[in-house]
Protein backbone atom coordinates (compact mmCIF):
# COMPACT_ATOMS: atom_id res chain seq x y z
CA UNK A 1 0.00 0.00 0.00
CA UNK A 2 1.35 3.65 -1.06
CA UNK A 3 1.83 5.30 1.87
CA UNK A 4 0.83 9.15 1.82
CA UNK A 5 3.30 11.45 3.96
CA UNK A 6 3.04 15.33 5.18
CA UNK A 7 5.87 17.81 5.37
CA UNK A 8 7.63 17.54 8.55
CA UNK A 9 9.67 19.74 10.61
CA UNK A 10 13.49 18.78 11.18
CA UNK A 11 16.29 21.27 12.84
CA UNK A 12 13.55 23.98 12.24
CA UNK A 13 12.89 23.70 8.59
CA UNK A 14 9.78 22.42 6.71
CA UNK A 15 10.85 18.83 4.86
CA UNK A 16 8.09 17.52 2.22
CA UNK A 17 8.27 14.31 1.90
CA UNK A 18 4.78 12.99 0.23
CA UNK A 19 1.88 14.47 -1.88
CA UNK A 20 0.32 16.02 0.62
CA UNK A 21 0.85 19.73 0.72
CA UNK A 22 2.28 21.54 3.79
CA UNK A 23 -0.41 24.03 5.39
CA UNK A 24 -0.15 27.26 5.13
CA UNK A 25 -0.16 27.75 8.92
CA UNK A 26 2.61 25.08 9.07
CA UNK A 27 4.82 27.54 6.54
CA UNK A 28 3.76 30.58 8.45
CA UNK A 29 4.69 28.94 11.92
CA UNK A 30 8.23 27.95 10.32
CA UNK A 31 9.55 31.45 9.01
CA UNK A 32 7.89 33.51 12.03
CA UNK A 33 10.15 31.07 14.10
CA UNK A 34 13.14 30.89 11.54
CA UNK A 35 13.13 34.66 9.81
CA UNK A 36 16.52 33.75 8.43
CA UNK A 37 14.72 31.65 6.19
CA UNK A 38 13.19 34.04 3.95
CA UNK A 39 16.21 36.43 4.31
CA UNK A 40 18.66 34.03 2.78
CA UNK A 41 15.96 33.68 -0.32
CA UNK A 42 15.89 37.57 -0.40
CA UNK A 43 19.63 38.20 -0.37
CA UNK A 44 20.09 35.13 -2.79
CA UNK A 45 18.63 37.13 -5.42
CA UNK A 46 16.85 40.52 -4.36
CA UNK A 47 16.24 41.26 -8.31
CA UNK A 48 14.13 38.47 -8.81
CA UNK A 49 12.56 38.81 -5.13
CA UNK A 50 10.94 42.32 -6.09
CA UNK A 51 10.14 41.25 -9.65
CA UNK A 52 7.64 38.48 -7.86
CA UNK A 53 7.06 40.99 -5.26
CA UNK A 54 5.63 43.24 -7.88
CA UNK A 55 3.81 40.84 -9.85
CA UNK A 56 2.32 39.20 -7.10
CA UNK A 57 1.46 42.70 -6.22
CA UNK A 58 -0.07 43.54 -9.53
CA UNK A 59 -1.59 40.33 -9.19
CA UNK A 60 -3.70 41.39 -6.15
CA UNK A 61 -4.50 44.88 -7.32
CA UNK A 62 -6.17 43.08 -10.32
CA UNK A 63 -7.97 41.02 -8.06
CA UNK A 64 -9.03 43.02 -5.74
CA UNK A 65 -10.63 45.42 -8.86
CA UNK A 66 -12.39 42.19 -9.99
CA UNK A 67 -14.17 41.47 -6.99
CA UNK A 68 -14.94 45.12 -6.56
CA UNK A 69 -16.83 45.29 -10.12
CA UNK A 70 -18.61 41.99 -9.12
CA UNK A 71 -19.76 43.54 -5.52
CA UNK A 72 -21.28 46.60 -7.98
CA UNK A 73 -22.71 44.98 -10.54
CA UNK A 74 -24.79 42.49 -8.44
CA UNK A 75 -25.72 45.67 -6.33
CA UNK A 76 -26.73 47.43 -9.19
CA UNK A 77 -28.65 44.22 -10.29
CA UNK A 78 -30.05 44.25 -6.54
CA UNK A 79 -31.37 48.05 -7.25
CA UNK A 80 -32.93 47.24 -10.68
CA UNK A 81 -35.39 44.88 -9.45
CA UNK A 82 -35.76 46.42 -6.31
CA UNK A 83 -35.02 50.51 -6.89
CA UNK A 84 -34.76 52.84 -4.31
CA UNK A 85 -38.30 55.00 -4.13
CA UNK A 86 -37.20 58.77 -3.69
CA UNK A 87 -40.13 61.58 -2.35
CA UNK A 88 -40.70 63.95 -5.84
CA UNK A 89 -43.48 66.46 -4.19
CA UNK A 90 -46.03 67.92 -7.18
CA UNK A 91 -44.76 70.96 -6.70
CA UNK A 92 -40.71 70.01 -6.92
CA UNK A 93 -38.47 72.44 -9.24
CA UNK A 94 -37.79 70.18 -12.17
CA UNK A 95 -35.59 70.01 -15.34
CA UNK A 96 -35.98 68.69 -18.27
CA UNK A 97 -39.06 67.17 -19.70
CA UNK A 98 -41.43 66.12 -16.75
CA UNK A 99 -42.94 63.35 -18.99
CA UNK A 100 -39.03 61.60 -19.35
CA UNK A 101 -38.81 58.23 -18.52
CA UNK A 102 -35.71 58.62 -16.90
CA UNK A 103 -35.97 60.42 -13.68
CA UNK A 104 -32.22 61.41 -12.21
CA UNK A 105 -32.55 62.73 -9.05
CA UNK A 106 -29.66 64.30 -7.37
CA UNK A 107 -28.19 64.64 -4.17
CA UNK A 108 -25.83 67.84 -4.25
CA UNK A 109 -23.83 70.75 -2.79
CA UNK A 110 -23.47 74.04 -4.40
CA UNK A 111 -19.50 74.22 -3.24
CA UNK A 112 -19.10 70.82 -3.59
CA UNK A 113 -16.01 71.06 -6.28
CA UNK A 114 -17.21 67.29 -7.27
CA UNK A 115 -20.43 68.61 -7.57
CA UNK A 116 -19.69 71.05 -10.33
CA UNK A 117 -17.86 67.61 -11.79
CA UNK A 118 -21.13 66.03 -11.87
CA UNK A 119 -23.05 69.00 -13.14
CA UNK A 120 -21.10 68.93 -15.91
CA UNK A 121 -21.89 65.34 -16.58
CA UNK A 122 -25.22 65.75 -16.38
CA UNK A 123 -25.37 68.45 -19.19
CA UNK A 124 -23.65 65.21 -21.06
CA UNK A 125 -26.31 63.33 -20.30
CA UNK A 126 -29.05 65.95 -21.33
CA UNK A 127 -27.11 66.35 -24.87
CA UNK A 128 -27.22 62.64 -25.38
CA UNK A 129 -30.73 61.86 -23.91
CA UNK A 130 -32.56 65.42 -24.83
CA UNK A 131 -36.34 64.09 -23.63
CA UNK A 132 -36.12 61.26 -22.08
CA UNK A 133 -34.29 62.69 -18.89
CA UNK A 134 -35.50 64.88 -16.20
CA UNK A 135 -33.82 65.83 -13.01
CA UNK A 136 -34.70 66.46 -9.88
CA UNK A 137 -31.89 68.52 -7.75
CA UNK A 138 -32.08 67.63 -3.81
CA UNK A 139 -29.85 68.93 -1.51
CA UNK A 140 -27.28 67.37 0.60
CA UNK A 141 -25.17 70.93 1.75
CA UNK A 142 -21.92 69.84 3.83
CA UNK A 143 -21.00 71.67 7.00
CA UNK A 144 -17.84 72.52 5.85
CA UNK A 145 -18.84 74.33 3.03
CA UNK A 146 -20.31 77.28 5.05
CA UNK A 147 -22.39 78.90 1.88
CA UNK A 148 -23.82 75.54 1.10
CA UNK A 149 -26.92 75.90 2.72
CA UNK A 150 -27.75 79.02 2.15
CA UNK A 151 -27.53 78.09 -1.65
CA UNK A 152 -29.81 75.44 -1.43
CA UNK A 153 -32.38 77.77 0.15
CA UNK A 154 -32.28 80.30 -2.30
CA UNK A 155 -32.31 77.72 -4.81
CA UNK A 156 -35.14 76.40 -3.34
CA UNK A 157 -37.45 79.98 -2.56
CA UNK A 158 -36.66 80.26 -6.91
CA UNK A 159 -37.89 76.95 -7.33
CA UNK A 160 -41.39 78.25 -5.39
CA UNK A 161 -41.56 80.95 -8.80
CA UNK A 162 -40.30 79.33 -11.50
CA UNK A 163 -38.86 75.82 -12.10
CA UNK A 164 -36.59 77.43 -14.87
CA UNK A 165 -35.37 80.32 -13.17
CA UNK A 166 -34.64 77.84 -10.25
CA UNK A 167 -32.59 75.83 -12.56
CA UNK A 168 -30.74 79.19 -14.47
CA UNK A 169 -29.65 80.10 -11.34
CA UNK A 170 -28.26 76.01 -10.65
CA UNK A 171 -26.48 76.74 -13.11
CA UNK A 172 -24.86 79.92 -12.71
CA UNK A 173 -23.47 78.48 -9.20
CA UNK A 174 -21.70 75.54 -10.67
CA UNK A 175 -20.45 77.97 -13.39
CA UNK A 176 -19.29 80.22 -10.99
CA UNK A 177 -17.94 78.07 -8.09
CA UNK A 178 -15.32 80.45 -6.59
CA UNK A 179 -17.97 83.61 -6.90
CA UNK A 180 -20.14 81.61 -4.47
CA UNK A 181 -16.78 80.97 -2.19
CA UNK A 182 -15.98 84.49 -2.17
CA UNK A 183 -19.05 86.68 -2.36
CA UNK A 184 -21.51 84.41 -0.04
CA UNK A 185 -25.13 85.47 0.12
CA UNK A 186 -24.30 88.85 -1.60
CA UNK A 187 -23.27 86.72 -4.57
CA UNK A 188 -26.44 84.78 -4.29
CA UNK A 189 -28.73 87.65 -3.98
CA UNK A 190 -26.84 89.32 -6.78
CA UNK A 191 -27.14 86.38 -9.13
CA UNK A 192 -30.91 86.13 -7.84
CA UNK A 193 -31.95 89.46 -8.82
CA UNK A 194 -30.09 89.11 -12.06
CA UNK A 195 -32.57 86.20 -13.48
CA UNK A 196 -35.16 88.91 -12.71
CA UNK A 197 -36.43 86.45 -9.80
CA UNK A 198 -39.43 88.67 -7.07
CA UNK A 199 -37.11 89.44 -4.51
CA UNK A 200 -39.75 90.96 -2.30
CA UNK A 201 -41.32 86.84 -2.44
CA UNK A 202 -37.68 85.87 -2.37
CA UNK A 203 -36.82 87.37 1.09
CA UNK A 204 -40.35 86.08 2.30
CA UNK A 205 -39.51 82.37 0.97
CA UNK A 206 -35.51 82.47 1.70
CA UNK A 207 -36.39 80.89 5.37
CA UNK A 208 -39.52 79.61 5.06
CA UNK A 209 -40.76 76.35 6.65
CA UNK A 210 -41.42 75.03 3.49
CA UNK A 211 -38.36 75.94 2.37
CA UNK A 212 -36.85 74.72 5.38
CA UNK A 213 -38.48 71.60 5.69
CA UNK A 214 -37.93 70.55 2.04
CA UNK A 215 -34.10 71.07 2.19
CA UNK A 216 -34.39 68.57 5.71
CA UNK A 217 -36.17 66.21 4.00
CA UNK A 218 -33.62 65.87 1.35
CA UNK A 219 -31.19 65.66 4.10
CA UNK A 220 -32.56 62.86 5.63
CA UNK A 221 -33.79 60.90 2.84
CA UNK A 222 -30.11 60.70 1.37
CA UNK A 223 -28.95 59.61 4.68
CA UNK A 224 -31.46 57.18 4.53
CA UNK A 225 -30.15 56.15 1.28
CA UNK A 226 -26.26 55.49 2.66
CA UNK A 227 -25.35 58.74 0.92
CA UNK A 228 -22.95 60.38 3.36
CA UNK A 229 -21.11 62.33 0.88
CA UNK A 230 -22.01 64.10 -2.45
CA UNK A 231 -22.69 63.77 -5.41
CA UNK A 232 -25.22 60.85 -5.19
CA UNK A 233 -27.70 60.08 -7.56
CA UNK A 234 -30.47 57.99 -8.22
CA UNK A 235 -31.49 56.85 -12.01
CA UNK A 236 -34.70 55.57 -11.68
CA UNK A 237 -33.91 54.48 -8.21
CA UNK A 238 -30.57 52.55 -8.93
CA UNK A 239 -27.62 54.68 -7.54
CA UNK A 240 -24.42 56.32 -9.05
CA UNK A 241 -22.27 57.42 -5.96
CA UNK A 242 -19.69 60.22 -6.47
CA UNK A 243 -18.55 61.92 -10.03
CA UNK A 244 -18.98 59.04 -12.09
CA UNK A 245 -17.84 59.95 -15.68
CA UNK A 246 -20.51 59.46 -18.25
CA UNK A 247 -20.44 56.27 -19.15
CA UNK A 248 -21.70 55.09 -15.97
CA UNK A 249 -24.60 57.23 -16.57
CA UNK A 250 -25.41 55.35 -19.92
CA UNK A 251 -24.98 51.99 -18.87
CA UNK A 252 -27.74 52.17 -16.14
CA UNK A 253 -30.10 54.72 -18.71
CA UNK A 254 -29.50 52.15 -21.82
CA UNK A 255 -30.70 49.30 -19.55
CA UNK A 256 -33.37 51.08 -18.33
CA UNK A 257 -34.85 52.00 -21.52
CA UNK A 258 -33.95 48.55 -23.22
CA UNK A 259 -35.80 47.12 -20.04
CA UNK A 260 -38.71 49.59 -20.74
CA UNK A 261 -39.49 48.03 -23.86
CA UNK A 262 -39.20 44.43 -23.12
Amino acid sequence: MKKILSGVLIGGALIVTGCVAPKADDIKKVLAENPEILYDVIKKDPVKFMEVLSEASEAAKEEMQKREMQAQQKKMDNEFANPKQPVIGANRAVHGNVDAPITIVEYSDFQCPYCSRGYQTVKQVFNAYGDNVKVIYKHLPLSFHPHALIAAQYFEAIGLQSSEKAYEFHDVLFENQNELKSGGKEYLAKTAKGLGVNMKQLEKDLNSEAVMKTIQADISEAQGFGFQGTPAFLVNGVSLYGAQPFPAFKQVIDRHLAEAKK
